[in-house]
């Protein structure tokens, strides 16, 4: 069975839109598995571990992230 999972768009990420740099994404994510080291920085997703639910992409004001099925 196909899983689902986030991926970043580092193009189109853009922490800077985001309050105090601080991933929006990363704030929303219930499951707490996207991660950004500082702000500023881009978030960073672990594919072996994303359940794909899709709250970090409605979350992303650049819309730069998106779920993907493998």
């Amino acid at each position: 069975m196909p899983s689902k999972m986030a991926l970043v768009d580092f193009g189109k990420c853009n922490p800077d839109m985001c309050e105090s740099g601080i991933c929006a994404a990363v704030e929303a994510c219930p499951h707490k598995l996207l991660k950004q080291e500082v702000p500023g920085d881009i978030p960073m997703t672990n594919p072996s571990l994303c359940r794909g639910c899709g709250t970090c992409a409605q979350a992303c004001p650049a819309k730069a992230i998106k779920i993907v099925t493998q």
